[in-house]
């Protein structure tokens, strides 16, 4: 393929993206994670034990970002 990427139309580039992103999140084994990951992974479902905040519903920070669009 001698087509540039930055040549093909937006739409075009944004699936090529999107089928690469797919390919990559369907392997999730090839990226393992490092140790400092696993670390603050662990730091966070601690404080999320600890505290309990389950945090605001999708539909309540959907509709913020919308407002502030």
């Amino acid at each position: 393929m001698n087509t540039k990427l930055s040549e093909l139309p937006i739409d075009e580039r944004i699936k090529l993206v999107e089928e690469l992103w797919d390919s990559i999140a369907t392997d999730q084994k090839a990226l393992p994670l490092t140790v400092e990951q696993k670390a603050e992974l662990d730091n966070r479902l601690d404080a999320y034990e600890a505290d309990g905040n389950r945090g605001r519903l999708a539909a309540e920070s959907i509709t913020d970002i919308r407002r502030k669009l």
